[in-house]
């Protein structure tokens, strides 16, 4: 179990930093504050100041991650209520360089200010009463940079109108939203060509026989290593995949395949063995894919695992689409554990397939146009193109809370669903 869960958190961990990396970079490079960058959701226990104004912090839950960009929440508004009791900190411009709301820190010769009004979008000021006298407001004028220590101690750059996501053009701001699910493609690619050179073989792809087992349909129907079976009941069969899903459609089931052998073509008549697998019967021939170890099979490899595994993931969603919503089809952080404890029983090479798995997954996931995800953000970002005008702040983050409140329910639907189904059962 140890091992399970360690392996859990370094594989979300690895998926999470990776798709928010790609927004961050986007951000910066667009000249967007990123305001913080978290890897895991709660409380947090380590932080850091990076030079470029943007605070690193890791959180006590391994589960999801975040960046939060200038503009994109009114957390300040909260923070900085009228009455707050803030201290401030000045420069030798007698400009306002740190505003400490938290009581979990205090700042050398801050002055206490008890606050009646701010504005750090666009005034850049905030006033209110010094040491209790509220006889006098005293007004103060905030730098660019200021520091706001929010309540829970963390320290973040205020975000000025111009360095806002709005402030952003549409492009960079598409590309922002974009590049959280491209990282999560890339590093699917990429652990999947690993996967291919971790592999002391691995298959060719192609519809070419490596090997017959014994007592299987195939070697009582004479079929032997090296036939290329190029069809099945007529349907063309081009390659590895096409003869799998052909075989594995008729489990106990007599089908008619054609092959090639030594330049010539035969027929043959056969019923696949039914097998069970999962929570159905496939048909097995019992044929073993042609295998190689040379460095192209093992890119091609990488790149056909990659691919099959995007269009597996669309012909599920195709079949939530045509047969209807069912919570069955969806897995969570529970179901997430599950298949990690599963990947670890297989060794260092499972556990990179399902992390190539879950990060494809969740960059095609996010890319749904659903408000809240980045697909829902990317659609808000082509509405706004096609009607040539900014969509109201209001309007967007009204949606976007009701995608999110939808999101949290779902969430919680599957998770309970995920404990009945692995646990209790």
């Amino acid at each position: 179990m140890l091992v399970t869960i360690i392996t859990f958190i370094i594989v979300f961990g690895v998926i999470v930093l990776v798709h928010e990396y790609g927004h961050y970079f986007f951000a910066q490079r667009a000249g967007i504050l990123v305001r913080e960058f978290s890897i895991g959701m709660g409380p947090k226990v380590w932080w850091h100041r990076g030079q470029n104004g943007t605070t690193f912090t890791v959180r006590i839950l391994p589960l999801g991650g975040y960046v939060r960009l200038a503009g994109s929440d009114d957390e300040d508004e909260e923070t900085l209520r009228p009455g707050t009791a803030v201290s401030l900190q000045l420069n030798d411009q007698q400009k306002v360089t740190t505003i400490n709301a938290s009581s979990q820190s205090t700042l050398f010769q801050g002055i206490p200010l008890q606050l009646t009004g701010h504005d750090l979008v666009d005034g850049l000021w905030l006033k209110g009463y010094v040491n209790g006298d509220e006889s006098t407001v005293q007004k103060y004028s905030v730098d660019h940079d200021a520091t706001l220590i929010e309540e829970d101690g963390t320290q973040v750059r205020i975000a000025p109108r111009d360095v806002q996501f709005r402030s952003a053009s549409l492009g960079n701001r598409m590309l922002t939203n974009f590049a959280g699910p491209f990282n999560n493609f890339i590093l699917s690619l990429l652990v999947f060509v690993l996967l291919g050179f971790t592999l002391s073989a691995v298959p060719t792809g192609a519809n070419k026989i490596g090997q017959v087992t014994s007592n299987g349909v195939a070697k009582r129907a004479g079929l032997v290593a090296g036939d290329r079976i190029t069809a099945v009941n007529g349907h063309h069969t081009g390659n590895w995949q096409e003869l799998s899903t052909q075989i594995s459609s008729h489990p106990d089931k007599k089908i008619s395949i054609t092959y090639q052998r030594q330049g010539k073509q035969h027929r043959l008549t056969l019923r696949p063995q039914s097998v069970r697998s999962g929570r159905q019967q496939v048909g097995r021939l019992g044929i073993v894919e042609e295998t190689t170890t040379s460095t192209a099979a093992r890119l091609s490899f990488g790149w056909r695992q990659f691919t099959q595994s995007g269009a597996l993931i669309f012909q599920v969603l195709g079949h939530m689409l045509t047969h209807g919503f069912n919570v069955n089809d969806f897995g969570g952080p529970v179901a997430m554990y599950a298949g990690t404890s599963q990947a670890t029983k297989l060794g260092i090479n499972g556990v990179l397939s399902f992390l190539a798995m879950l990060s494809i997954n969740l960059g095609i996931v996010n890319l749904l146009p659903i408000p809240a995800l980045d697909g829902g953000k990317l659609l808000l970002n082509i509405i706004e193109a096609v009607i040539r005008r900014p969509i109201p702040e209001q309007t967007e983050a009204i949606v976007n809370f009701i995608g999110f409140a939808l999101l949290m329910l779902l969430m919680i639907l599957v998770t309970w669903n995920d404990i009945q189904r692995y646990f209790v059962h």
